[in-house]
């Protein structure tokens, strides 16, 4: 592997930066995020009635009666709840500028071309973040509680759930849908990177349907077709857009590479 490419969007300079202003770097934009996330948090804190309503609604469209039958088995659940709630909420809502912040420690010197393209490229990021969310949130989160509830009763179990537990399974559901979605964005870096090719992900097409159907299957384990499909339709239509994308970024990352061999001559 040439690790030089990934630094193919850095200057180019005659020495390279010492060591400690690397982590210099690094710890400045560690700060940053946590400041955003913190911040982000407290706000989001204030609003966790509101919160924990929006978090409820998937399992009332199941049945109103669902949500009445939520134990609380902890002293400070109400707390420790609304901590998670406004923490995974403040995140969400801060993952614009979390992304700006990483990518100034990966890139710092990006030429002026390329810091016109993040811009687009972090509002699609934020847009497919908030696309994988809302698709899990509206239609795969109530199939799956359904199901879920419904197979506690065919093992003869009374389906109680606890606040704890469901509340941190729907945000942990919502949020791997929502990184899940972040596939086409992923290419493009690794394709501008050098480290994949439309060729390489038009070879792997059936692993990789095959590999994400069975994914599907283990996040979604219904036996409702339309739930599994719901999961893994989308996810084949996001690679198949990622095979575009990767078609369409490799002749910019060629002329790229043919620039600065050019400027090295």
């Amino acid at each position: 592997m040439n690790y030089d490419q990934l630094f193919s969007f850095r200057e180019e300079k005659e020495e390279p930066r010492p060591f400690l202003e690397h982590l210099d770097d690094l710890r400045r934009a560690i700060i940053k995020i946590a400041v955003t996330l913190v911040v982000a948090m407290a706000g989001c804190f204030f609003f966790r009635g509101t919160l924990a309503s929006i978090v409820q609604r998937p399992l009332g469209k199941v049945d109103p009666g669902h949500i009445g039958h939520l134990q609380s088995l902890g002293v400070a659940d109400s707390m420790t709840i609304s901590l998670g709630l406004s923490f995974y909420a403040g995140m969400i809502l801060s993952f614009p500028l979390l992304l700006f912040f990483l990518s100034e420690f990966l890139f710092p010197a990006l030429k002026k071309g390329e810091k016109r393209v993040m811009i687009p490229v972090l509002a699609a990021s934020f847009f497919l973040f908030l696309a994988g969310i809302s698709f899990a949130y509206w239609v795969v989160l109530p199939g799956t509680l359904d199901f879920f509830f419904k197979d506690a009763k065919v093992m003869q179990w009374t389906p109680t759930w606890t606040v704890r537990d469901y509340y941190s399974f729907t945000t942990q559901f919502l949020i791997a849908f929502g990184v899940a979605f972040e596939m086409p964005v992923v290419v493009l870096v690794l394709v501008k990177l050098g480290f994949l090719t439309a060729a390489l992900l038009k070879k792997t097409r059936a692993v990789a349907i095959v590999t994400i159907f069975t994914v599907a299957a283990f996040i979604t384990p219904s036996p409702d077709m339309m739930t599994y499909l719901l999961m893994g339709v989308p996810m084949v239509l996001l690679y198949e857009g990622s095979i575009l994308l990767a078609s369409w970024m490799e002749p910019a990352s060629e002329g790229d590479a043919r620039e600065r061999k050019g400027k090295k001559n």
